[in-house]
């Protein structure tokens, strides 16, 4: 297959490593707004570096796109009007206006978007999927998700990034939704800022919790933050009647029992002793989730294929948007937000442009 790929920053960097030694991959070919860091890229895992116009005139088989948010929506319009199945990076666009535009273009082309929620290729979220779809927890009624960063990113990323609740909580949105097959149906969330004055600057917040509801009356937690210098975490619990079950809990969580040997806490006489060995705190999201990136790509190309079907269509990324915005207004003004009151502003978008899948009409 002839693979391009938009985008060779720091996850376009690991696409390309990806893509460059699947064995269905014949030729890579890399473009970016940077050339010279488009040719960096290519010349490391023996691709060919070119503009983005040249890499659309190069009969592709396939397009993957890793650049900026703000270049998504375009290229997704792009390659669903060349008829070029696309792999989309999580969000496709800035705002809901632009992601309900992007994806009128490609229903109406009839063309094919995979989006890059990684964490679905995950090992233990497709364990948890697996086991609550068949009943081992009992009836679920509480879910909790964590999601810590060890340090902020770049303050020029932050204005760009769409906010905490769209960047870094929407793949736990999403996941609340696949594992556990229900809709968010309200949420209240709240934000803080108690870092770097940039997030406050940029309307964002530096750390922040959400109570959601969900469809079967199941509840959930989500928090997020961006200064977590112990390492970088991502969890969830699944709380059923009849057992529970964590995603992500292991010797790199970042995670110390106050009854570890050595800790200063009193004794607990009645705690099981922690033998455990710890390792390394997992420094970043793609040494975390580096297998379930792989994963996803080798999805990617057979669904272009034609020979698998699409895990993660446009509409899963317009669902999960919805609840981030839901977000924005609860933290915004102070209060409990249906998605209902979302959806009824995404109607009106999807109305301009015809209807689109994933808004209820």
């Amino acid at each position: 297959m002839r693979i391009g790929l938009v985008g060779a920053g720091r996850i376009g960097a690991f696409h390309a490593a990806t893509l460059a030694k699947h064995p269905d991959v014949g030729e890579l070919m890399v473009a970016d707004a940077d050339p010279l860091r488009a040719r960096e890229v290519a010349a490391a895992h023996g691709a060919s570096a070119l503009s983005v116009d040249a890499l659309f005139d190069s009969r592709l088989d396939a397009l993957v796109i890793a650049s900026a948010t703000a270049a998504h929506a375009g290229l997704i319009a792009k390659a669903a009007q060349a008829g070029l199945p696309a792999f989309c990076e999580k969000p496709l666009a800035l705002d809901l206006a632009g992601t309900i535009a992007a994806l009128a273009v490609v229903e109406a082309a009839g063309a094919v978007l995979q989006i890059g929620f990684q964490r679905r290729f995950d090992p233990g979220y497709r364990a948890a999927r697996a086991a609550l779809r068949a009943g081992r927890l009992g009836r679920l009624h509480t879910v909790r998700t964590v999601s810590s960063d060890p340090s902020p990113p770049p303050a020029a990323y932050v204005p760009l990034s769409g906010g905490l609740y769209r960047d870094c909580l929407i793949h736990d949105f999403d996941l609340l939704r696949w594992i556990t097959g229900r809709e968010i149906t309200e949420v209240y969330a709240i934000g803080t800022n108690v870092g770097a004055d940039f997030f406050r600057a940029a309307g964002d917040a530096d750390t922040a919790a959400v109570v959601l509801t969900l469809e079967d009356g199941i509840l959930a937690t989500s928090t997020a933050t961006r200064y977590h210098a112990a390492g970088y975490d991502v969890r969830m619990e699944l709380a059923g009647t009849e057992d529970q079950f964590a995603v992500g809990l292991g010797p790199r969580t970042p995670l110390r029992p106050a009854e570890a040997p050595g800790a200063p806490a009193e004794r607990d006489p009645y705690a099981e002793p922690a033998t455990a060995r710890r390792l390394s705190p997992w420094p970043g999201f793609l040494e975390r989730f580096a297998s379930a990136y792989r994963a996803e790509l080798a999805t990617f190309l057979h669904v272009a294929r034609g020979t698998e079907p699409n895990p993660c269509e446009g509409r899963e990324a317009l669902r999960a948007l919805l609840v981030a915005e839901a977000c924005e207004t609860s933290r915004r003004e102070g209060r409990p937000v249906a998605v209902a009151e979302v959806e009824s502003a995404a109607r009106t978008y999807a109305d301009a442009v015809g209807g689109v899948k994933g808004v209820p009409a």
